[in-house]
């Protein structure tokens, strides 16, 4: 990228992982959708579309210190720690003009190292109330939820027709989503149906994820209590699903379940409720704030295999119950929980914190990195 091109460029998307996770995933879909909004470049070309403008972190450096043409800072978009190590190093050091904003998904103490990070950030993001409850070294200024595409996760016309296309057993599909590991509670659910399966012959339990071999034995255990029960063909692993098939394998379930024992922030259920699913799911993420309780599904306390089987009863032998919940499940995620939304949030907020601000240069004293604590 030359400097001219760059000059037009007003907001900077960190990228440094190469491994794809459920915050790349996230970072993919808005790029579209943010892109509409401001001139934008995405540091680090992993896994980002052609269409999109990327650049490596080393050669960002090389073209940092150019000014917008606007003569506003840049705004740097970080949601890692490496990406405010990189925003840090390219505004100390290279002489780039920037706004750094981190945003967090993460329930879990921050170490002091992280800590530290945060407090050189100019503002600080969180992606639900949880979440910010976590982020004690400084204020949380803003708090803006993720999204999913409504556009791609929908409510289809005819569910029953959905299901029988993709030739499972029964009729009332319950699924859940995700690597197939201990954290992910997909025990509890196999569990929950061992019990409650052989009184509803209509009903079929579909695991969506795949395995990898460290969680091998976990599945294994899973099965082998599933064959004890003789419900081999009503509780289907079904492995990793090609990427454009898993909108259809959503809008067939009228029941989507999350049982994680620990998750940051959890799309799988949102997905499952812009397709039309009531959902079960444990009180982690940010699914206690997103869910109403008794008319989007259940938001059970978490690893509670008594009142998942208590719910999962419940939704199975009330279809006209699941079905509405299904409806006011899409209308809460449409009318809130868009990707859409999130991405003008983000680009709503990112110029208030930019807005008839001058920058001015960090002073040497700012710049150091002597006063870095001793243990992370």
């Amino acid at each position: 990228m030359k400097k001219d091109e760059f000059s037009k460029i007003e907001l900077l998307i960190g990228n440094s992982s190469r491994k794809f996770s459920g915050g790349t995933s996230i970072m993919l879909q808005l790029l579209d959708y943010q892109e509409k909004l401001k001139p934008l470049v995405v540091i680090g070309k992993h896994y980002v579309p052609e269409h999109i403008r990327s650049i490596s972190f080393f050669n960002f450096l090389k073209i940092a210190s150019t000014e917008t043409t606007n003569g506003k800072p840049r705004i740097f978009y970080a949601r890692r720690n490496d990406e405010m190590i990189q925003a840090l190093i390219a505004k100390w050091f290279f002489g780039a003009k920037l706004k750094i904003i981190f945003s967090s998904s993460a329930q879990r103490s921050h170490t002091k190292f992280t800590k530290w990070l945060i407090q050189k950030m100019d503002a600080l993001v969180s992606t639900s109330n949880r979440a910010a409850s976590y982020l004690t070294s400084r204020k949380v200024d803003q708090v803006i939820p993720h999204g999913i595409d409504v556009n791609r996760f929908k409510i289809p016309e005819d569910k029953d027709s959905i299901w029988k296309s993709l030739g499972y057993p029964g009729d009332f599909g319950i699924g859940i989503f995700g690597r197939v590991r201990h954290s992910k509670g997909i025990d509890i659910l196999v569990d929950a149906g061992i019990k409650v399966l052989p009184n509803y012959p209509q009903a079929t339990i579909i695991i969506c994820g795949e395995c990898m071999p460290k969680d091998h034995r976990y599945k294994q255990k899973m099965m082998d209590k599933i064959k004890a029960a003789k419900l081999e063909e009503r509780v289907l692993f079904i492995g990793k699903q090609p990427f454009d098939e898993i909108p259809k394998i959503f809008q067939a379930m009228k029941v989507v379940a999350a049982l994680s024992r620990n998750e940051g922030y959890g799309l799988t259920p949102l997905e499952g409720m812009a397709s039309g699913a009531a959902v079960i799911t444990s009180e982690e993420g940010a699914w206690k704030e997103i869910i109403r309780n008794d008319v989007d599904g259940f938001c059970i306390p978490t690893d509670n295999l008594e009142l998942t089987e208590l719910k999962l009863e419940e939704l199975i032998s009330n279809n006209d119950k699941t079905k509405e919940m299904g409806l006011n499940a899409n209308k809460n995620i449409v009318e809130n929980y868009s990707i859409e939304d999130e991405a003008r949030k983000i680009i709503e907020f990112a110029e208030t914190i930019n807005c008839c601000l001058l920058y001015t240069s960090p002073s040497p004293r700012d710049a150091t990195l002597s006063r870095m604590p001793s243990s992370a």
